[in-house]
């Protein structure tokens, strides 16, 4: 079964460590967020990968060109401004089954993989997302009928689900996606039109690193050993 991930983007909200290295090769302690990613997906057994690679793709070539990993990696240039879905469409001849997995290239979460696909091949559905409680930034406070505050709560998560990545789709999803189409938008509203997309609920623990603060968050816990992704230790 493939997994595509997908990280041809620039990063441009990261334009500082982005300047000279593709997103996905932005490092967590000693190792890009990429890697991590492949490594999760491979302590569940799936091992080969296609890459959609565009913004400064031989960095990400080159650093995966002596893989001792025992990984199968196919690297697709999908070009530098493509958007997701044209991506996908660039990778469709790689697609053999009838399920494939797909993720971003900038999240990482101990989401357990083979639950993921037990619950897609359960509903029967085109495409089964993982859903996430994000943390907000901020701290937030309770407030009681005279406006006294009540409580702090320190950046809680947020009642409210949002798409966290970690994809399984159905081959269908090809005969969705047109030119022009952007995956989040009219792919996706398409098939929720039709009921043909579910949510993996996932309550565990979820990053994505966006921003420079992202970065600092997760080298933090990485110095800390605080590093709940690592889901083969």
């Amino acid at each position: 079964m493939k997994v595509v991930i997908l990280c041809g983007g620039e990063g441009m909200r990261l334009r500082e460590l982005t300047e000279s290295i593709p997103k996905p090769l932005i490092e967590i302690g000693d190792k890009p967020i990429l890697w991590y990613i492949l490594k999760m997906y491979s302590h569940y057994g799936f091992n080969d990968f296609i890459l959609c690679l565009g913004y400064k793709k031989d960095k990400i070539i080159e650093y995966f060109k002596d893989n001792k990993s025992g990984w199968n990696i196919e690297f697709v240039d999908t070009g530098e401004g493509s958007t997701k879905s044209a991506r996908l469409l660039k990778i469709k001849k790689y697609i053999q089954d009838e399920e494939f997995f797909v993720s971003y290239g900038d999240d990482v979460s101990d989401v357990n993989i083979k639950n993921l696909l037990e619950y897609h091949k359960k509903n029967k559905k085109i495409v089964t997302l993982t859903a996430i409680h994000p943390t907000i930034n901020y701290g937030i406070i309770e407030l009681d009928e005279n406006n006294m505050i009540k409580m702090f709560k320190e950046k809680p998560k947020l009642d409210h689900w949002i798409n966290g990545g970690f994809f399984v789709f159905n081959r269908k999803i090809f005969d969705y996606i047109k030119e022009g189409y952007e995956l989040e938008k009219e792919v996706f509203e398409n098939l929720t039109k039709e009921k043909q997309i579910c949510a993996f609920k996932h309550d565990g623990f979820w990053k994505s690193m966006n921003t420079f603060k992202d970065y600092q968050d997760l080298n933090n816990m990485f110095k800390s050993g605080n590093t709940p992704w690592e889901v083969w230790k």
